[in-house]
């Protein structure tokens, strides 16, 4: 399929999980295309792989051809010069993800284990018909985890930081209660150098944001990639699609100083899971970002009853804001065999080192007992 608008809503959305992200839905997915976001001209080729029996859907993923790994957050760039190195083509490798969206969850839509095994052969099977580098799924669930190592797909690991709240805190301060001396003080600090230069929050979610603030906040967004020298990956359209067509799953925070918003972050929402997702600002204020994109959302999740909140890619120092670690996955097909055997060596040592530096994080438990606190997850949720 050339884009997701070839299956249909309900089809797509009767295969997810009842844990499944907003992410993978089919609004989601079309949002991205129909607004020209994630499209051939910015190097996502769509070729949404899909298995029938009869008239009924059985499995699906969301699949591209891309010539560059360009937001993508699992990095391939040297595996690409390997291939330049040895006068050999990586691009147009086969890529199952969600374009510009590192969050764990479900790729491989499926009825049952054995329709998702039948679509990760279909996958290698087309990489290999069409003479394509390599085959790469990204933070992919447990089952479709085990469905790619079973079929003889290689496993890389990464490091995410999430928030649970497995104590059941009912307010703010009962969670800061509940971290060390240290890190309670630090937080306080923060939040308390944001509130003294006189910044204050608002926030709307679902049809409740205004389109005035769907606007300001794009203004913040576009602005905080072009002051790091890029264009944002995501166009203006795609913000009007999901706030017409996927309001439920967004939740807007609006900084204010003097009446006029300076700053703003948006989280999507699960059933009762939050994802950090964008911010910017308009003006500098001392703190600013870790109000809008931590404290601010923590204490939203606390008291509406939201039960995790993952902070997004990499980032160790939010477990100072008690986002702790968890091991992502993402699976991994080579079609040259001496390549294929280098990046499983590769990948062997990148995973014992993965598992050190989880070890290393444990011992800076950002709570007062640690015994009490989430150990550092070993795979990804969801």
């Amino acid at each position: 399929m050339d884009s997701p608008g070839s299956v249909t809503a309900n089809d797509w959305n009767a295969l997810l999980p009842a844990e499944a992200s907003p992410f993978m839905r089919h609004e989601y997915l079309a949002a991205l295309h129909g607004s020209g976001s994630a499209t051939p001209a910015t190097g996502w080729t769509p070729r949404f792989l899909t298995l029938w029996r009869g008239d009924e859907l059985h499995a699906a993923c969301p699949l591209y051809l891309k010539g560059h790994s360009y937001g993508e957050y699992v990095f391939d760039w040297a595996w690409a010069n390997a291939y330049a190195q040895h006068g050999l083509e990586y691009y147009p490798k086969a890529l199952v993800a969600v374009p510009f969206t590192p969050v764990p969850g479900p790729r491989l839509l499926a009825r049952d284990d054995a329709a998702r095994a039948a679509l990760v052969r279909a996958l290698v099977a087309l990489c290999r018909d069409e003479k394509l580098s390599s085959l790469h799924l990204l933070f992919a669930n447990d089952a479709d985890v085990q469905a790619c190592s079973e079929a003889g797909l290689m496993l890389r690991h990464t490091v995410q930081f999430h928030w649970t709240n497995t104590a059941g805190w009912r307010r703010f301060d009962e969670f800061l209660a509940s971290l060390a001396q240290e890190k309670r003080k630090k937080i306080r600090q923060e939040r308390r150098k944001v509130a003294d230069a006189g910044v204050t929050f608002r926030w709307s979610r679902g049809v409740d944001i205004a389109a005035a603030d769907w606007d300001f906040f794009y203004r913040c967004y576009d602005r905080t990639y072009r002051e790091h020298g890029n264009a944002p990956y995501l166009e203006r359209d795609f913000f009007r699609r999901m706030a017409s067509e996927l309001p439920s799953s967004w939740l807007l925070f609006v900084a204010e100083h003097g009446g006029e918003p300076i700053a703003s972050s948006l989280i999507a929402l699960g059933d009762s899971v939050a994802y950090g997702r964008y911010w910017g600002a308009l003006k500098r204020v001392d703190c600013l970002h870790f109000e809008a994109c931590y404290y601010q959302p923590l204490q939203w999740c606390i008291e509406n009853g939201f039960t995790r909140f993952e902070g997004g890619a990499q980032g160790e120092h939010k477990m100072a804001r008690a986002l702790m670690p968890v091991k992502t996955t993402s699976a991994h097909w080579l079609a040259h065999p001496a390549f294929a055997d280098a990046v499983e060596r590769f990948l062997e040592r990148e995973g014992q080192g993965i598992e050190n530096y989880l070890d290393h994080l444990a011992e800076r438990n950002p709570f007062r007992d640690p015994s009490a606190s989430p150990p550092p997850a070993r795979s990804s949720p969801g």
